[in-house]
């Protein structure tokens, strides 16, 4: 164990021989509003509690990361509680994850026992008259002798500077190193928002991420990336999404509500923020646009129109019609995910890594002999099947949408209520409304859900009302 720590744990044994320090017996101050937070303590991005479950490599890279104290007190302009640089010492000097804990939680006991007895780190304190004012209610308790040299320990903004005296205690002797301890600056906006990117992006799919990025970096854009990360308030934020508001849609405005308090929520996680802001700011109800079902005879007219003017396009449309899947999981698709022996399809989807669907046979036998191309071209290109097609999947899905635009919209005259999404609502509510004719509800609800891959019943009841695939039968004798 380092010295330095030792020379901690003794001050940490002062406070409490001073006054029995505890959150307990501060019970008093709870009844006023305190001008600090509780010090806490940032142990390199980790939860400490589980630091034996971690692997070797993340607890280097842990141990490679700054460790610190951190807290907030309250601003004499605002009267808003402000997070207070950084506290580090010479805790990142140290080896292992128990001398750093040792050491930060001496130093946040004692941290909070200055600041209960009035320590305020905005202003140069008179640590003697802080220290005489407890030796004073402690003489009254148990009559304990304290003497305190008379020097003043001056504490700057950004350095506390600890002199070598000596502090003479009840026949004990404590003697404090002098060093300088080193508070850095808080992180940047453009530091905490590339931290916290990174650690995104491994969380996540990647072309969740990229939507998730974009907003991000939109929203970075309109910042000085130099201020620290506690100048963005929920006022900030709040003026944003404003004008994400005025500028676009409820629903917009709501999904970079959503991908900011995400971002702010690992900010949280990892303490680099006090709190996440963004969960305060409220969401906006908003009517999303869900494309219209097509009828029977559109259906057949646009089958009918692409068989002979392009037919690549309407098989990839029967991947959606037949297999219920969205567009862009099927440009996603590659040839080695086609099994067309077993007649099943592996699909990457949004909420899991890989989902086995079967392929039925009314796709199947549209299907082209898949075994001369390579296993790892995508299925469906621009150019035709099993072709290199090296771009993002939006990409992808956006070239598919306008060559649909292009060629069926247009020749067929229809409003933007249609689209390739139209053939996933169209069939699913033709196998709904064919199954209830031999079946009761809840049983075609519970077949129903293998086929569409909808996790929950109550998720497939709401998007069967959506669709309106439910309808009432006549009731005119009711009425009459």
């Amino acid at each position: 164990m380092s010295k330095i720590f030792l020379h901690l744990q003794k001050v940490h044994d002062l406070v409490h021989d001073l006054e029995h320090y505890s959150p307990i017996n501060q019970s008093k101050n709870l009844l006023k509003q305190k001008d600090f937070t509780a010090p806490k303590i940032f142990t390199g991005g980790v939860n400490i509690l589980l630091w034996n479950q971690l692997s070797e490599s993340e607890k280097a890279k842990a141990l490679s990361k700054s460790w610190y104290i951190y807290y907030s007190f309250r601003d004499a302009e605002t009267g808003k509680l402000k997070r207070m640089p950084n506290i580090k010492g010479n805790v990142n000097k140290l080896k292992t994850k128990k001398e750093r804990v040792e050491y930060l939680n001496a130093m946040s006991v004692a941290l909070e026992f200055l600041l209960e007895k009035g320590f305020n780190p905005n202003t140069n304190n008179n640590i003697e008259e802080l220290l005489n004012k407890k030796q004073s209610e402690a003489s009254k308790g148990n009559n304990t002798s304290i003497a305190i040299p008379k020097e003043n320990i001056a504490i700057p903004s950004k350095t506390i500077a600890i002199p070598a005296e000596n502090i003479a205690i009840t026949n004990k002797t404590i003697a404090i190193p002098q060093e300088n301890i080193a508070i850095p600056e808080t992180l940047t906006i453009k530091e905490a928002f590339e931290f916290a990117l990174n650690l995104k992006k491994n969380t996540i799919r990647d072309t969740s991420y990229k939507n998730f990025e974009l907003r991000v970096r939109k929203f970075r854009k309109s910042l000085d990336e130099n201020k620290p990360i506690t100048f963005i308030t929920k006022k900030v934020i709040n003026d944003y999404l404003n004008d994400v508001l005025v500028n676009s849609s409820a629903r917009n405005r709501n999904n970079t509500r959503a991908d900011l308090s995400s971002l702010f929520q690992v900010l949280e996680d990892n303490e680099i923020i006090a709190d996440n802001v963004v969960k305060k700011i409220n969401v906006l109800k908003s009517n999303p646009e869900r494309n219209k079902t097509y009828t029977s005879e559109m259906q057949k007219d646009i089958y009918s129109f692409l068989e002979e003017n392009d037919k690549l396009l309407l098989l990839f449309i029967k991947f959606v019609s037949y297999n219920f899947l969205r567009p862009i999981e099927v440009c996603e698709l590659k040839i080695k995910d086609i099994d067309l022996i077993g007649k099943r399809l592996y699909l990457r989807t949004k909420n899991k890594a890989v989902k086995i669907k079967i392929i039925p046979e009314i796709l199947l036998n549209d299907l082209p002999d898949l075994s001369n191309f390579v296993p790892e071209s995508f299925l469906f290109t621009p150019t035709g099947f099993g072709q290199d097609w090296v771009t993002e999947p939006n990409n992808k899905r956006d070239y598919f949408s306008k060559r649909f635009k292009e060629v069926v919209k247009t020749h067929f005259n229809l409003n933007k209520d249609y689209g390739m999404y139209s053939f996933r609502h169209t069939f699913i509510t033709k196998l709904y409304r064919e199954m209830r004719k031999t079946s009761s509800q809840f049983e075609t609800k519970s077949k129903l859900m293998l086929v569409t891959g909808h996790s929950t019943m109550t998720a497939l009841e709401k998007y069967l009302r959506d669709i309106d695939a439910e309808l009432p039968e006549d009731y005119s004798n009711l009425l009459r």
